[in-house]
């Protein structure tokens, strides 16, 4: 991984400094790029409220082997991880690497590893028409996010996505934002729960939305009938000031739970990491940047060699607090924190 990080280090010079400590510090304001928008706050909330927890380390017991598998969304995972959809390389990542290089890097090793990749969207339009391609080179093994686009952009691109094979479908509705897409002629907007439930009514995918940060929102979301939430601030990147997701996650989760899957994605870093954002109430988690790094600084093996060591630290994490499998983790391996934890 060193060997990787330095090589996605050259490459993305001036867009990612690949910090040692991916914290949000060094690249705040960095957008475009891999920074967090303006102050990089929210980025830097995301680190800050993931490392707030500790664990109670149990070692007494006779677990050695825990179970990491998992089945979210008919599908069976090896562990509990999703690349985060990330696109734009010349734009984000500066990389001497192509948009379909890139993302065909992502998802094969995702899927090469038993887990799932998701692709991002935007403009241009090399970005979803990427996306599409790998997720049709590994027969439909993909997640594709589309942003909140106005209708006819819209249904053409769920349109598309079904073509290539994806079962299931994202939508990072946080994007509702980006003025700067409306100025270049492909603009987004908010959808009201109504509108909503037509969306995913006419979509034969399973269909998750992304950037939902308050119980109220996630609760809007079990009733426009959609299968899984991602309690996300969109890694920072597209409103300063919000709280990082590891902060709202216990309380969306206590709202939601059992009615919805519960992704979370946002200062993801470890295995330990991971299994933190488990305690808090996630089924899974979703990793951005780092993935983007691996896959710029070794394309697939760099993928595949990430997802190996996140695995490796999550066994480390579940056997040293005594989780023989998913189902055993709860919020009693954490030791509250002293400031806002009941």
């Amino acid at each position: 991984m060193k060997k990787i990080k330095d090589k996605a280090r050259k490459l993305m010079k001036g867009y990612c400094m690949v910090c040692r400590i991916c914290d949000g510090i060094a690249c705040a304001g960095n957008v475009p790029g891999m920074g967090g928008i303006g102050t990089g706050q929210s980025f830097i909330s995301n680190i800050k409220a993931l490392s707030s927890y500790k664990f109670k380390m149990k070692v007494i017991h006779d677990i050695n082997d825990p179970d990491t598998g998992i089945c979210l969304f008919g599908k069976k995972l090896d562990f509990p991880v999703f690349a985060s959809p990330i696109g734009g390389v010349s734009f984000n990542m500066g990389a001497d690497i192509s948009e379909k290089e890139y993302i065909k890097a992502v998802l094969e090793g995702c899927h090469e590893k038993g887990i799932m990749g998701c692709t991002g969207d935007g403009v241009p339009e090399i970005i979803h028409e990427s996306a599409f391609w790998a997720i049709k080179k590994i027969n439909g093994n993909g997640i594709p996010f589309i942003k909140p686009w106005e209708d006819k952009e819209l249904f053409i691109k769920i349109k598309q996505a079904i073509e290539s094979g994806a079962s299931i479908i994202g939508m990072d509705i946080d994007a509702a934002g980006l003025i700067t897409l409306k100025l270049m002629g492909k603009p987004v907007s908010p959808k009201s729960k109504i509108k909503l439930k037509e969306i995913i009514n006419n979509t034969s995918a399973k269909f998750i939305l992304k950037g939902i940060m308050t119980p109220a929102d996630a609760k809007q979301a079990v009733d426009a009938g959609a299968d899984g939430i991602v309690v996300s601030n969109h890694g920072g990147r597209v409103l300063d000031h919000t709280p990082g997701a590891a902060e709202v996650l216990p309380e969306i989760a206590k709202a939601v739970k059992g009615q919805i899957t519960v992704l979370v994605d946002g200062g993801i870093r470890s295995g330990s990491d991971i299994l933190k954002m488990l305690a808090l109430g996630a089924d899974a988690v979703m990793i951005g940047r780092p993935f983007a790094i691996a896959a710029v600084g070794g394309l697939k093996d760099g993928v595949k060699k990430y997802i190996d060591q996140l695995k490796t630290e999550l066994i480390q994490a579940m056997i040293l607090t005594g989780c023989n499998n998913l189902q055993a983790v709860d919020r009693s391996i954490l030791i509250p924190r002293n400031m806002g934890d009941n």
